[in-house]
């Protein structure tokens, strides 16, 4: 893929000064190993920045936006806005994958979709936009494409909990999840895994832990079995 980065500038509302910033948010620590980089070249010093950047910043729109919550609920629902599965899905809205540079490995084996490559890179890209244009470009950008439909974001986070409730209507449905995949090494591992309902699948995701996948693939079962029946409530 590796579309012009312009477009990306032109997707997000931000124009970055230093353009190598932007670069460097993309690249994926696959592309450094391949092409014989410096480690510190890739994007992870970056996501370790947007990751602070982005818990400060949701901090203080929780806190005010929700005056009458408790401290475990607000935390709750932090938990849900940043989560590897959510932010992947915020990556997806600006189709921020077509935009990574990755190692031949890392691309053939489906990187630029994969949620744990897209949600750092997403961090990454928050850490970029603060160091380029300081707090308010950075807030104005997790505000805009990370902070916003928040309802959405905790049913999703609660997605296995909310497809057991809709399986539960049905006395004799099972419902199960399937590995299809695990690969890379202890401290970097990703997994792909699907929902079963009765042995059919109705939802397939992938994530860093198998937690996510499975959030990821309860998440996609839930639009699905909501496309068959409408008289799902969610």
């Amino acid at each position: 893929m590796n579309r012009n980065r312009k477009y990306l500038e032109e997707a997000i509302g931000y124009s970055f000064q230093n353009k190598k910033l932007l670069r460097q948010a993309l690249i994926h620590s696959s592309y450094v190993n391949e092409h014989h980089m410096e480690k510190m070249d890739c994007n992870e010093r970056l996501e370790f920045l947007g990751d602070a950047v982005l818990e400060l910043i949701s901090s203080d729109f929780l806190y005010h936006k929700y005056p009458d919550k408790p401290e475990g609920d607000m935390t709750k629902l932090r938990a849900s806005i940043v989560c590897e599965a959510t932010l992947a899905l915020c990556a997806a809205e600006i189709n921020l994958g077509d935009y990574l540079l990755l190692g031949k490995g890392e691309e053939t084996t489906g990187g630029r979709n994969r949620s744990s490559v897209t949600s750092d890179a997403l961090e990454a890209l928050i850490g970029a936009i603060y160091l380029d244009g300081g707090f308010t470009n950075a807030k104005e950008f997790i505000s805009h494409f990370v902070l916003n439909d928040i309802e959405h974001k905790q049913l999703f986070f609660d997605s296995k909990t909310t497809l057991q409730e809709i399986i539960q209507e049905d006395p004799n449905a099972i419902l199960r999840y399937e590995i299809l995949k695990e690969k890379g090494p202890d401290h970097n591992k990703s997994f792909e895994i699907r929902a079963l309902l009765n042995e059919t699948e109705i939802g397939r995701g992938s994530g860093r832990t198998k937690k996510s996948a499975e959030s990821m693939a309860a998440w996609r079962a839930i639009i699905n079995l909501k496309k068959q029946d409408e008289s799902i409530c969610i």
